[in-house]
């Protein structure tokens, strides 16, 4: 039987995790009822079959896509391998970035710094008739902590949503990869803490004041639902 997986390229700060877990936790909160199965990255566990696969998910990393790490680089490898098979994929924040690079776009830091807070996004006219965007406002809130970004899209993408700061905030690969820069499996909770965490390392890093982000938080549940249905 066919599994949701979820591939977990970094961990959060050990406070966080004491308090309220890790990404792997969060994005099974908002995804219930369905088989899920965790694969630990950076302790080298194997990457599934695709054959096994119902869909995708990886996580975010306090890594950077630039290093081009030993594991990173097998990650994108397996992207490709996802695309070409044509398997659901969600990237999430470095998942979202890896993507990208994996496929021909362009990954470096931000010219203007770090994103960090809750901030308003703008869903772009391809969200009309995006699968997992469609049912979302014109604008809608998002948790973000990112220094990097996609600074080109991959040939052929989709762009799903963008704000002011950050031109690339979601994207679609063909009909079942997308790429979001945002958290949605962060709360309000976890968002108060990064910034709490940043500000130790960072004591002038800007941040936009936090609030709850219930119609991003949607698009994991919606996007086990799409696998699943993408399966039947």
């Amino acid at each position: 039987m066919k599994k949701l997986y979820i591939l977990k390229v970094g961990i959060t700060f050990s406070d966080i995790m004491k308090e309220y877990g890790d990404f792997d936790d969060w994005i099974c909160s908002f995804v219930q009822n369905e088989e899920i199965e965790v694969i630990d990255v950076l302790n080298n566990e194997e990457l599934p079959q695709t054959e096994n696969v119902l869909g995708v998910i990886i996580t975010g990393s306090h890594a950077m896509v630039t290093q081009e790490l030993a594991w990173s680089l097998k990650v994108e490898t397996y992207i490709q391998q996802l695309i070409k098979e044509a398997i659901p994929l969600l990237g999430i924040c470095y998942g979202h970035q890896l993507l990208a690079k994996a496929m021909g776009g362009k990954v470096d830091f931000h010219p203007k710094g770090m994103e960090l807070g809750s901030v308003e996004v703008c869903a772009c006219k391809e969200a009309r008739r995006d699968a997992l965007f469609q049912n979302l406002s014109q604008k809608f809130y998002v948790h973000v902590v990112h220094a990097q970004s996609v600074l080109e899209l991959p040939k052929d993408a989709l762009l799903l949503a963008s704000n002011a700061f950050e031109k690339h905030h979601a994207f679609r690969l063909g009909d079942c990869a997308w790429g979001v820069q945002f958290h949605p499996e962060y709360n309000k909770n976890v968002m108060d803490a990064y910034i709490k965490e940043i500000q130790k390392e960072t004591p002038e890093a800007p941040f936009y004041a936090t609030k709850e982000t219930s119609e991003a938080n949607t698009l994991l549940s919606l996007f086990a639902q799409y696998a699943k249905e993408y399966n039947a």
